[in-house]
């Protein structure tokens, strides 16, 4: 049991973050709430709870990639070269793939020195070994990544999945050396498939899966289930050998409740409102309840 510093309530949880009584962050609680670690070679640990980001201590010579527009801060002796990644067709896949044209590269020349990137939205930071495994991401979920790592494209392998999967026909491919950090909404779920073994997964929910797992696209069976079950159409098939990263949050479902709630509560009248219910309700039956068949895997 520990004691609140603020309100000093006692006999508050060991495992608490706030205190239940006023709200204050608790001295026991950890100063990450993500594990560090190294990406091939360079430390890093990740920190914050709802909205993270990746800190590195970089030694003289060390450098990371990362996704333009997500870092936070730079300290010591780091320089910041942006750069293709690998050349102008390098740079066009991912482009094609939703991701920028250019990579940013912050490298220690002689002192040390640190690099902080930050998710874009809420959720969590975890890394992918890249190497003995080969990775498909969904689009905007690659945070940084080791300069051994190349980030280019896939195109899916099946006609039916790049039409309903909500993602389109081309997804991030994660290939070469070293080791990466992918950000996704919510918290990350892993599950590891044994050969010829099935996960169905709600569309908006995948993160990555190994680059040889067999994927694929069903239709939700049943009248009553496609009208009421509030989960779309499609489901996502994937098949194993291998590793599947999911997340409890969509960013598209949560951008799609927030809509549909504001539809329903805008000004207009008591008309615009049924409209918006109404709008809500066909949402749903067409596209999953709370957007989960329109973006995202």
């Amino acid at each position: 049991m520990s004691t609140c510093p603020a309100c000093h309530a006692t006999a508050l949880p060991d495992e608490a973050r706030f205190c239940p009584r006023c709200g204050a962050p608790l001295s026991a609680a950890p100063a990450t709430a993500g594990a560090a670690g190294q990406l091939a070679g360079v430390a890093y640990s990740v920190v914050g709870y709802e909205m993270q980001a990746a800190v590195f201590s970089l030694a003289a010579g060390q450098g990371v990639l990362a996704e333009p527009g997500s870092l936070l801060y730079m300290h010591g002796d780091v320089q910041m070269q942006t750069n293709t990644g690998g050349g102008m067709f390098a740079g066009f896949k991912r482009a094609l793939a939703g991701a920028s044209f250019f990579l940013s590269g912050f490298t220690s020349t002689s002192g040390g020195g640190e690099v902080c990137f930050a998710a874009p939205y809420p959720g969590t930071i975890h890394p992918l070994p890249v190497g003995s495994k080969e990775w498909l991401c969904q689009r905007h979920s690659f945070l940084c990544c080791s300069p051994g790592v190349e980030v280019s494209v896939a195109f899916t392998r099946r006609l039916g999945y790049g039409m309903f999967a909500g993602e389109g026909f081309i997804l991030q491919k994660l290939t070469g050396n070293g080791a990466a950090l992918v950000h996704a909404g919510g918290h990350f779920i892993r599950k590891t498939l044994a050969p010829g073994e099935q996960i169905r997964i709600d569309t908006g929910t995948v993160v990555a899966f190994d680059a040889g797992m067999s994927y694929d696209i069903e239709f939700v069976k049943g009248f009553k289930n496609v009208l009421f079950g509030g989960e779309g159409l499609f489901f996502i098939v994937l098949t194993g050998p291998g590793d599947v990263i999911l997340q409890t949050l969509s960013f598209d479902r949560l951008v799609s409740r927030i809509a549909a709630q504001a539809g329903t509560s805008g000004s207009g009248g008591g008309a615009a409102m049924g409209m918006g219910a109404l709008g809500g309700i066909l949402g749903g039956v067409l596209g999953g309840q709370g957007g989960g068949g329109q973006g995202g895997w």
